[in-house]
């Protein structure tokens, strides 16, 4: 028989979406769905691997009560048969994640990164898959932002381009692709823009077949092919599934043909898997008593739909923060606020949940010319693709910016255009304030100048469980601080 069959399941960006959601009566994903799902696939066909692309850590109090460890054994039930590390991986530190990993019984691959002082790997660059006499050569590639997590990690390195990691797939592919290799996949967090850049650098002699990525949360209705190599990514969380069913040719030695599905998990397409079941509701019960009680109320819901534009959500809590504080502006990155929407009532678990990050608050004065550098660097061609930090301002602040002239048009602070040698207070949260340079492009050394910087507040989640609980009926709109033309 010269053809086998092969269906390869993916995930991408879980962040701990145990639970199923419900909207219009209609339930939608959950881990015990998708876990159901997994389960039907395998009994139904006989050469089946499931992957995941990095980022099962964050986003939900289970998660983050037990530091990740009640993740891993939910995935352990799960039961990948390889998964990549995500730069979320790495926030309850190195040697945390390193200890997790421990905890796994399933593979965790990554290439790039290394202990610096001797090269030496943190991970297993690659992992074989067998099924059916077919080798799957996998490959985990991970975003250079792990750098900023890890930025307290002196001996912690990553390659930090998309060339370097087309270099270090090729070495790779170069040392332990043989004839007996059928397939190589790169099981990549870099997001979709840096997987097409990479794409567009791999040598046809590599024999890379497919890229599952994750990092950007892209929900993909069909696989962008670039370089003969089809990429795919299916949003985030537990509502749906990435499906290759693929047909290899074994006397060729290539894939014959391949058809690829982003599918939803709901109750028409995924049963139950019982034994997941009860283990969420184990951590779920514990996290309940702590965790549900009401903080506080707003007016209506409130949204944050997307990371890079001024957003409800992003604006209540930047103005909670500023109000009647030490400083004038509050940047706040939109990926620190990790749901879509909020409210009316506001539980303390929708708040952990949402702003999950709790590090310092950081006090600096900036000049008006050095902001502006800073704006207008953040609102380069890369930040609409996701694939860089974005903010959110408390109110005040008038940014207009053209994306087709790469230019600031307006720029204004309390109604008045910013002078250069203006001084603006503005605070910023730690993994911001630690990456300053790599994320505004101005020298951290020219704005200390101006101030000593100082931090202000030791907790974000405890600013924030205060201000929140001490006001309600709260209400936010979006009202031009940043408006983007064309």
């Amino acid at each position: 028989m010269s053809h086998k069959q092969l269906t390869i399941l993916h995930s991408n960006d879980l962040h701990g979406d145990f639970l199923p959601h419900t909207a219009d009566g209609k339930e939608t994903g959950g881990l015990s769905r998708l876990s159901g799902y997994v389960k039907k696939v395998r009994t139904e066909e006989a050469n089946v691997i499931y992957a995941n692309a990095g980022d099962m850590f964050r986003g939900s109090v289970i998660d983050s009560e037990y530091l990740g460890l009640s993740t891993i054994e939910l995935m352990n039930l799960l039961n990948p048969d390889v998964s990549a590390v995500g730069n979320h991986e790495v926030d309850y530190g190195i040697a945390h994640l390193l200890f997790l990993e421990k905890c796994a019984r399933f593979p965790i691959i990554n290439a790039d990164l290394f202990i610096t002082f001797n090269n030496m790997r943190l991970f297993t660059p690659y992992l074989n898959v067998e099924r059916d006499g077919m080798r799957i050569l996998f490959i985990g590639l991970l975003t250079q932002e792990v750098i900023s997590a890890a930025k307290q990690e002196k001996v912690i390195g990553s390659f930090i381009d998309v060339s370097e990691a087309a270099k270090q797939v090729g070495i790779i592919c170069d040392s332990y692709r043989t004839k007996e290799t059928d397939m190589v996949v790169l099981l990549t967090h870099i997001g979709v823009e840096a997987d097409r850049e990479l794409a567009s650098k791999l040598l046809p002699d590599w024999g890379v077949d497919i890229i599952i990525g994750g990092h950007t949360h892209t929900l993909m209705s069909e696989p962008e092919v670039v370089n003969g190599i089809p990429i795919v990514q299916v949003g985030t969380g537990s509502t749906q599934i990435g499906r290759f069913d693929i047909d290899y040719d074994t006397e060729k030695h290539k894939i014959a043909s391949w058809k690829w599905q982003c599918l939803p998990i709901t109750p028409e397409t995924a049963p139950k898997d019982p034994v997941m079941d009860g283990l969420i509701s184990g951590y779920q019960s514990q996290t309940d008593a702590k965790y549900r009680r009401i903080v506080t109320h707003f007016v209506r819901e409130l949204t944050h739909p997307v990371r890079t534009q001024e957003t409800e959500l992003g604006n209540l809590y930047c103005d909670l923060l500023q109000d009647e504080s030490s400083f004038d502006l509050m940047i706040m990155g939109s990926g620190s606020i990790r749901k879509y929407s909020l409210g009316p009532i506001v539980e303390y678990q929708d708040m952990i949940e949402n702003t999950p990050y709790d590090d310092a608050l950081w006090m600096l004065k900036a000049t008006g010319g050095q902001l502006r550098r800073m704006v207008q660097y953040v609102l380069r061609d890369e930040a609409w693709e996701g694939h860089t930090e974005f903010y959110q301002y408390s109110k005040g602040i008038r940014i207009v910016y053209r994306k087709s002239t790469h230019t600031i048009e307006e720029f204004k602070f309390r109604g008045e255009d910013i002078r250069d040698d203006q001084e603006i207070l503005i605070c910023l949260q730690n993994y911001h304030y630690s990456s300053f340079e790599e994320f505004f492009n101005v020298p951290l050394a020219e704005v200390s100048a101006n101030m000593k910087p100082r931090v202000i507040a030791t907790s974000l989640q405890n600013v924030l469980e205060e201000l929140l609980s001490t006001h309600n009926n709260l209400d936010a709109h979006v009202e031009g601080r940043l408006v983007i033309l064309e």
